[in-house]
């Protein structure tokens, strides 16, 4: 009969979770593309039967395309665009970095000994660098919160 050996289960473990999270985010934009592709086959239908009913074409709404991002489908203009991409990464990186403390306070009090604590560094680092990318990619010139100028008299 064949016994549990944890020293064969550990790095198959280490191993599967690497190749569950590219499987995964192909999967994923598999379904992205696809759920776009039927959306622009919806807006299609849908200007055949406005046409069919008599609809002035110009008075009708443009098709969106394929090569756009979720910003772009959601009708954003440039310094909206970036100010969301911004807080996205502002907001993965704080993330990030608490991820990051609490691996070196987990591995700190269960081996205070050891330098297993170095494993936070990492997260640590990408969650600083998902931060300077906010501050990059943040539109220059304009508060964080604050809206649309407003209109000229």
């Amino acid at each position: 009969m064949l016994g549990f050996n944890s020293d064969d289960f550990i790095p198959f473990l280490v191993f599967s979770i690497p190749i569950i999270a590219i499987v995964g985010g192909i999967t994923a934009g598999i379904v992205k593309t696809l759920g776009r592709q039927r959306l622009i086959e919806l807006a299609q239908q849908e200007r055949i039967a406005a046409i069919q009913r008599g609809v002035d074409v110009s008075k009708l709404p443009p098709l969106p395309s394929i090569g756009l991002d979720e910003d772009d489908l959601l009708g954003l203009a440039g310094p909206e665009r970036d100010r969301r991409r911004a807080q996205g990464l502002l907001i993965a990186g704080i993330i990030t970095l608490s991820i990051s403390g609490g691996l070196i306070a987990f591995f700190t009090l269960i081996e205070p000994g050891n330098n297993t604590w170095a494993v936070g560094i990492i997260p640590g680092a990408a969650g600083f660098a998902l931060l300077i990318s906010s501050w990059i990619v943040h539109p220059k010139g304009s508060l964080p919160g604050a809206g649309a100028p407003p209109p000229a008299r």
